[in-house]
């Protein structure tokens, strides 16, 4: 697998790049943007993981513009933990997993692998599912024609679904994602958005699949015609 890893610190560029290739993975690394946008027109990676601050600018930056410029591989963002703001900035950006520093090698493989499965999604500027319509680009939520206001969270939340939307995205990893915990008050705090999210876009476009997490219902917008 062809991956990117971006980040200032030679010392993990070394540590993370000596693990990948021993798996047998093409790591190419970039010390910060400009290095990094040569590397994605070079070789498209299969999937890349940026670190947030780099000398030129940030991994969100970078995930913004290369997903306005048509890039649609997997990107993983490593985050100080409890960055919770700057995981939503990601995720309106196009960032597709998370992962707090310090980390365990182990779960970065992990998550890379998952990633490196999953492949490229498709990413639509405007999603409707039944009488709501979500717009990627401008970050707003519309019912019957009529905006719907949201808090960052909920956005958050609903962007993460509609970017596996008719797949079921599980209940840690909206946890690990958005809150960057899975204590009582982080799973609390999703049941209370999910609820609010349904109040306002309609009690079935988000679906719970029980024991597993939620996803948006596809063939809701179907049933309503």
């Amino acid at each position: 697998m062809r991956l990117l890893l971006v980040d200032d610190s030679e010392e993990l560029l070394d540590l993370v790049s000596r693990a990948f290739s021993r798996e047998g993975h093409e790591v190419k690394t970039a010390v910060d943007l400009r290095t990094a946008k040569l590397a994605v027109a070079e070789e498209q990676p299969e999937v890349a993981i940026f670190d947030l601050a780099l000398p030129d600018g940030t991994g969100v930056e970078l995930c913004s513009e290369l997903r306005e410029s048509g890039y649609q591989f997997p990107i993983l963002l490593l985050t100080a933990h409890g960055e919770v703001h700057r995981r939503v900035e990601g995720l309106n950006a196009g960032a597709d997993d998370f992962l707090s520093k310090p980390f365990a090698m182990a779960e970065l493989r992990a998550r890379v692998r998952a990633l490196g499965r999953r492949g490229p999604i498709a990413r639509s500027t405007s999603l409707r599912v039944g009488s709501s319509q979500v717009d990627l680009t401008a970050h707003r939520v519309f019912r019957d024609g009529q905006e719907v206001p949201v808090t960052a969270r909920e956005l958050a939340v609903l962007e993460l679904l509609a970017s596996r939307k008719g797949r079921v995205v599980e209940r840690y990893h909206i946890l690990q994602t958005i809150w960057d915990d899975l204590n009582e008050g982080a799973s609390s705090s999703l049941d209370v958005i999910i609820g609010r999210l349904r109040r306002k876009l309609g009690g079935d476009v988000i679906r719970t699949v029980r024991g597993k997490g939620y996803l948006l219902d596809e063939d809701q917008e179907s049933r309503d015609d």
